[in-house]
């Protein structure tokens, strides 16, 4: 078809040059004064029903009529191209992620997800759900649902430990957020269960009324640039182990995280440049009402794939609660007298994310606060995470402590499992996780080193076993 109305194109444009040349040549040669040649005169004087003797009006008339032909043509051939490029472009195949059809609207894209709670993975916040209070300013929420069973080897009843096995809820939380604009904040409530590595099973109930209450994190955040100042019940800067379950890589916290700090209240103030990530606080240390502790973290990011930080915390002044009066488990009185050092080092690739860390405690001997003797810890452990494909992904963490002191001393403090004691602990994690669904399962073995019986402050019913052997599936939704 194209090949036709080519050809019928040419053919006019040839003809209307061979009408139009004799007529503009008779018309030059007229106004010049010059005669024509013996072949135009013979054309100029022949019949006038031949088409050479036809008069320049009815060639200019025949001139007219072939040019709207031509244009008539070219509007078709115009209209089948056009035609031809629609049924390619219906007929090839739409590839993904490109752009809809001009009358169709765009789909505005899908809100990222947030960054608090903060998660180490596998496991990671869901799309939040928005709700706008003006045309700017929106509010985020975000949430968590999950249950857990366990099962452990040489419990200690009286220590909340009435069964080797219990089921409870370990998360029903909701997460409040405003992420924009110079007045900022975040709340969490609900109820939320912490286990960790060789400590006695505390219920759900339990542990909220034991620790933080229903509302265990939440604050006010005023920003302005990469400075901004937090004011509220906040996540301590100690440790490489974040406090609820779900934000970490293992359902239990770990030896290490034992001698650490969870929440406390007070003001903080962060700050970036470049590659430096600084940060300060003032709180109530083991969420002591105290606000006698300091705290502070830089971070040194080589790359987008590796980090290393130091974290320091301690009080200024001792604290006499948990000793002269008694020590609540959010208010431990001997770690509520202790400064902690952490060096941290964190490689995220691909797959794979990898933290090794080191740990420092220290008591120092005070009498005034009835600690007649000091001690310390020292303490590494490597958090390992790799995610295969179709959501799963597994997690280990060995880990070793060893603290200070000899039985053989009267005044002697306990931070671990004795004076002098030391504990080595593995813990394996296989996670699936399919959208808002997850399920995952903690394998894990504590077992007690330098050991003196005469403490019992080891496992079982008489405190005197070394090992611990325990399993824990959890299971829910993020939303």
């Amino acid at each position: 078809m194209k090949k036709t109305f080519g050809v019928c194109a040419g053919m006019l444009a040839m003809g209307i040059a061979m009408l139009t040349a004799p007529v503009t040549r008779a018309q030059a040669r007229s106004a010049a004064g010059e005669p024509g040649s013996s072949g135009e005169s013979t054309t100029a004087t022949a019949p006038a029903s031949s088409p050479a003797t036809s008069s320049p009006a009815d060639l200019r008339q025949r001139i007219d009529a072939l040019k709207a032909e031509l244009a008539e043509l070219n509007s078709q051939l115009a209209a089948e191209k056009d035609q031809d490029a629609a049924a390619s472009a219906a007929a090839a195949p739409q590839a993904q992620g490109s752009p809809a059809a001009a009358a169709a609207p765009a789909t505005p894209p899908a809100p990222m997800p947030l960054p608090n709670p903060s998660m180490s993975g596998p496991l990671a916040t869901a799309v939040p759900h928005e709700v706008s209070v003006s045309e700017t300013q929106k509010i985020q929420v975000t949430g968590i649902l999950s249950g857990m069973g366990w099962t452990e080897g040489n419990y200690a009843p009286g220590l909340g430990d009435t069964s080797p096995t219990h089921y409870d809820v370990s998360n029903a939380q909701v997460f409040v957020q405003k992420t924009t604009g110079w007045l900022q904040f975040y709340l969490q409530g609900g109820a939320y269960n912490i286990p960790a590595l060789g400590t006695a099973f505390t219920g759900t109930k339990g542990t909220i009324a034991g620790l933080y209450g229903p509302f265990p994190q939440g604050y006010l955040k005023l920003v302005k640039g990469n400075f901004n100042v937090e004011v509220g019940a906040l996540p301590t800067l100690i440790g490489a182990e974040y406090t609820f379950d779900f934000e970490n890589m293992n359902i239990e916290r770990g030896l290490l995280w034992n001698q650490e700090n969870a929440v406390n209240r007070g003001i903080q103030v962060n700050d970036t440049y470049k590659k430096l990530t600084l940060a300060f606080s003032w709180n109530d240390g083991f969420y002591s009402s105290h606000y006698n502790w300091l705290s502070g973290s830089a971070a040194w990011a080589f790359n987008s794939s590796n980090t290393l930080t130091f974290v320091a915390m301690g009080p200024f002044s001792g604290n006499g609660r948990g000793l002269v009066s008694p020590s609540s488990p959010a208010t431990p009185g001997l770690l509520n007298n202790s400064s902690i050092y952490n060096l941290i080092y964190t490689y995220s690739h691909g797959n794979w994310t990898i933290t090794p860390y080191y740990q420092y405690t220290n008591v120092k001997k005070n009498a005034t606060i009835e600690i007649d003797a000091g001690a310390h810890t020292n303490g590494g452990a490597l958090l390992v995470n790799y995610n295969f494909k179709h959501g799963i992904s597994l997690a280990a963490r060995p880990e070793y402590i060893k603290s200070s002191g000899t039985i053989a001393d009267p005044n002697a403090i306990n931070l671990l499992y004795g004076p002098g004691s030391g504990a080595f602990a593995f813990t394996a994690t296989p996670t699936y996780v399919k959208g808002a669904f997850f399920m995952r399962g903690d394998f894990s073995i504590v077992h007690v080193t330098n050991f003196n019986a005469s403490t019992a402050a080891a496992f079982g019913p008489a405190g005197t076993k070394l090992n611990q052997p325990r399993g824990v599936l959890e299971t829910g939704f993020m939303f």
